[in-house]
């Protein structure tokens, strides 16, 4: 049964294949949720670079060149989409990461995430304050990181 992620994913696999472009993910708190939904998707092989899981702040600083100090951030968000799609090959990435709860995490309540998405010439991050249990939250998250990326790539 389809859901919102999915169509979401759907329409990203719409907009990469007819625009020739490629896409990649660095996802925090959603574990690989946004990843495996654009893998999921039509016709993947062929747009989808890939994803990086960097669940823990070490990873997001040793891997994808996170500056030390809070990742619970904007300019985290921003590193991470810029340094995925550079690791990845690919022509535009989204990247969040966030408080998903239940407790506040880098002075951040729990809910609030962090959206990059970085396309070579131009990188926008958007703050969004999500509600509800964790689960809730990192679902809630999955989709805006992409409904963010179709206005992008729109």
């Amino acid at each position: 049964m389809p859901n919102e992620l999915d169509d979401l994913a759907a329409r990203i696999s719409d907009l990469a294949s007819s625009a020739g472009r490629t896409v990649a993910v660095a996802e925090s708190l959603t574990g690989g949720m946004v990843s495996a939904a654009l893998a999921a998707s039509s016709g993947a092989g062929e747009w989808y670079r890939g994803g990086l899981v960097a669940y823990s702040s070490q990873v997001k600083h040793d891997v994808l060149d996170v500056p030390d100090g809070p990742v619970v951030d904007p300019d985290a968000a921003r590193v991470m989409a810029e340094r995925v799609r550079e690791l990845l090959g690919a022509d535009i990435a989204v990247a969040l990461t966030g408080a998903g709860g239940p407790d506040p995490q880098d002075g951040q309540d729990p809910g609030t995430v962090f959206l990059a998405v970085a396309d070579g010439a131009h990188t926008e991050v958007v703050r969004r304050v999500l509600t509800g249990e964790p689960v809730e939250v990192c679902s809630a998250a999955g989709r805006e990181a992409l409904r963010f990326l179709v206005d992008r790539m729109g």
